[in-house]
């Protein structure tokens, strides 16, 4: 497929459609996918986090999903550079850039997140602090390491979500994104390789999914009506690449339909690469799946733009420019909403402006280096 195939005014066109999620109108259909940046010392995003997503905005992104945010939960997190969602100066500071995003024409909405069991013991923020999950097991190990969740931990992570989707409403937000994927707390209760509970939250998918439909519950209740909540989520883990959540559009529809009953607008559906069919039987990919089982808005991920795994590309490896032809069919026929990019709006501030406009000989290959700056 070449980068320069896709008429200008087809890219345009199918791009350019506002699109609702609750209350929120999303100008188009470019989001920015959430990638951590860690140049937020002490937890703090300043000036050139406010330029950095604006600067985006600013050139035609519709939705910008944060990087992930630590919520206000000791063992929330692993490093002292990754922004929190919770504290004066934290929220003050992000005050600013939700202002400078609104300023250049965007939405952006907080990806809120919990690492769990990929925490160890003696990290920053809170060094003292335990890793917890549901069964105090890492991805692919067999013996505890951390701490199994007990009522009061299940409360009190479930408490911090809703108030810091509460906070991002408060001062200024669009909506939230709740982190449930890539192996991350929430994910480790909704994966049985994590979840070896044998109370209300492990078992089967249904009671697995029981504490991401609280965390869901719990923000619904915190905010307006009208706010949007969206769900991120993953087959796949940082550490187990192959990891299946369902196997059967069934299992994948008994893992959603209590999240979305409990509260989720949209599902942002993670997958390495989105152009591959999620079931056999049907091209449908993972966030195509989501909206027919849900009936809800869905957003589709993964090397949008690029020729290259997106692992590769975040531990030193570049990518060639992939076109996006296939992405527009599938737009067209409404298998999901919005497009989330990742590496290629890292590379370029401007790559929506120039794929909306047919500037697509203007398109740079991703390259590692990108990483070492917020530009």
């Amino acid at each position: 497929m070449s980068v320069t195939e896709s008429a200008p005014s087809r890219a345009a066109e199918i791009l350019s459609r506002p699109v609702s999620i609750n209350g929120l109108t999303v100008p188009n259909r470019i989001a920015m996918a959430p990638m951590t940046r860690q140049f937020s010392p002490g937890g703090i995003p300043g000036d050139d986090v406010a330029s950095y997503y604006s600067r985006r905005a600013a050139a035609g992104v519709g939705l910008i999903v944060t990087e992930g945010t630590y919520v206000g939960h000791d063992s929330a997190g692993q490093s002292n550079r990754i922004p929190r969602f919770h504290g004066e100066e934290q929220l003050a500071g992000w005050a600013k850039v939700a202002e400078a995003v609104h300023a250049a024409g965007g939405t952006i909405v907080p990806q809120l997140w919990h690492i769990g069991m990929v925490r160890e013991q003696g990290q920053p923020p809170f060094a003292d602090a335990p890793a917890v999950g549901p069964s105090g097991l890492r991805i692919g190990a067999t013996e505890a390491t951390g701490k199994a969740m007990d009522r009061a931990d299940l409360d009190a992570v479930i408490g911090a979500f809703a108030e810091a989707a509460a906070a991002a409403e408060r001062i200024g937000f669009d909506g939230v994104e709740l982190h449930g994927a890539h192996g991350y707390l929430v994910d480790q209760f909704l994966w049985a390789g994590t979840n070896r509970r044998t109370d209300a939250y492990g078992g089967d998918p249904v009671a697995r999914t029981k504490f991401g439909a609280e965390i869901v519950a719990a923000v619904r209740e915190a905010v307006s009506p009208g706010f949007p909540v969206i769900f991120r989520y993953s087959q796949w883990k940082q550490e187990a690449y192959d990891a299946r959540l369902a196997e059967t559009p069934e299992e994948l529809e008994a893992i959603l339909t209590p999240l979305a009953a409990a509260g989720v607008d949209a599902f942002h559906a993670s997958t390495r690469r989105y152009w591959l069919p999620e079931f056999e039987g049907s091209d449908l990919n993972l966030a195509g799946w989501t909206k027919k089982l849900t009936g809800k808005t869905a957003i589709t991920v993964g090397s949008v733009g690029l020729d290259g795994d997106f692992i590769k590309g975040f531990v030193g490896e570049g990518s060639p420019v992939k076109g996006i032809d296939d992405l527009l069919d599938r737009l067209e026929r409404d298998e999901f909403d919005l497009v989330a990019v990742g590496r290629a709006l890292l590379q370029d501030p401007e790559w929506a402006v120039k794929v909306l406009s047919g500037r697509f000989d203007e398109l740079a290959p991703y390259d590692a280096a990108a990483l070492k700056t917020l530009s």
